[in-house]
């Protein structure tokens, strides 16, 4: 074995072959030196200052426990990789499945708006017009079955919560037979780059369309409503952050943003398709507006257009970088 330091040395270009004392001392003090660089860098990562610009503040926090079911809104929220928790809602960790696993939406059930969830304790209970209430357990056992699932082409598991909630929804919904699933913090996720285009940074999805967290300004839906008659509700978009005290649109340059104390990047602008037609007091899909007029002026740069394609472009995706909690009335921060 060599003498301590000889392969750092080697790394850093100097030979450990014999040579005058003066200039191994020299050669010596040159490589502690450089060592004790790359022991500082290692220890304290150099990191350079960001400016924090105040862009707006939070108005608004939604968790939707239950794909295309009614949001919850809340006044505080931890906020985790796989996006909002208050309590035992997690946003997005229950999803409604065809028998044969693929998923259903608001898209294809658009009653499925009409459904509410509440937290009562350790259960969580569900309401749906003409229907009993039912209660779950927030936390599954074991021994309730996994069902293979399908979201946008991709499987990702879930956990069957029973033959009392499959009727429920097959019931209320009236066109073929349903089961409900719940995501498990162990199980794998959706990965972002077979989700978007394999440009987007790194991080995992339960059963949200693309990402842990969405915002929208209020600024943004006000100026859409300027140019519709029949005006529409933030509910129609179902955004995680709702933000106020910005322009419209300014969210589209918002890269990176301080929120309580958590840390968000941007992914990419929302794509809107014909859920934003779902009246969500009726559970009635109109498949025209707001859909119609946010084409007429929100779609995508031409060159951006094998990404969008022909969808307009409401809100923006953002992945958690890093986690914390965060609540109604926060500053919204910029990141310059």
């Amino acid at each position: 074995m060599g003498a301590p330091g000889s392969s750092a040395l080697a790394r850093l270009g100097l030979s450990a072959q014999p040579r005058p004392g003066w200039l191994g001392v020299a050669a010596l003090a040159l490589a502690a030196v450089a060592l004790g660089a790359v022991a500082w860098r290692g220890a304290r990562p150099w990191r350079r200052r960001r400016r924090l610009q105040r862009v707006g503040t939070v108005a608004q926090l939604w968790i939707y426990p239950i794909k295309s079911c009614k949001g919850v809104p809340v006044g505080a929220a931890e906020c985790t990789a796989l996006g909002l928790r208050g309590g035992h809602l997690r946003d997005r960790f229950w999803l409604v499945i065809k028998e044969d696993g693929h998923m259903v939406t608001a898209r294809q059930e658009p009653r499925l708006v009409l459904v509410s969830i509440t937290e009562d304790n350790d259960h969580l209970v569900l309401r749906a017009p003409g229907m009993d209430e039912l209660v779950l357990p927030s936390k599954l056992p074991s021994s309730n079955a996994l069902q293979d699932c399908r979201l946008f082409g991709l499987d990702i598991k879930g956990r069957d919560c029973g033959n009392e909630a499959a009727q429920w929804f097959t019931t209320f919904l009236k066109t073929e037979a349903f089961r409900l699933v719940q995501f498990e913090t162990n199980m794998k996720g959706r990965p972002s780059r077979k989700i978007l285009p394999p440009f987007v940074q790194n991080y995992q999805v339960a059963y949200p369309d693309c990402s842990p967290i969405m915002i929208l300004s209020e600024a943004s839906l006000a100026d859409l409503n300027t140019r519709l008659e029949k005006k529409v509700k933030m509910e129609h978009f179902r955004p995680n952050i709702v933000v106020t005290g910005c322009d419209a649109f300014e969210e589209d340059t918002w890269d990176e943003l301080l929120i309580g104390s958590v840390e968000m990047k941007k992914i990419l602008s929302c794509p809107r398709c014909i859920m934003t037609t779902v009246d969500p007091d009726t559970g009635v899909i109109d498949r025209k507006e707001p859909l119609e007029t946010l084409k007429s002026y929100r779609l995508c740069d031409p060159s951006e257009k094998q990404i969008y394609k022909s969808s307009p472009l409401f809100g923006m995706y953002y992945s958690v970088e890093k986690i914390g909690s965060l609540r109604v009335g926060d500053p919204v921060y910029r990141m310059v």
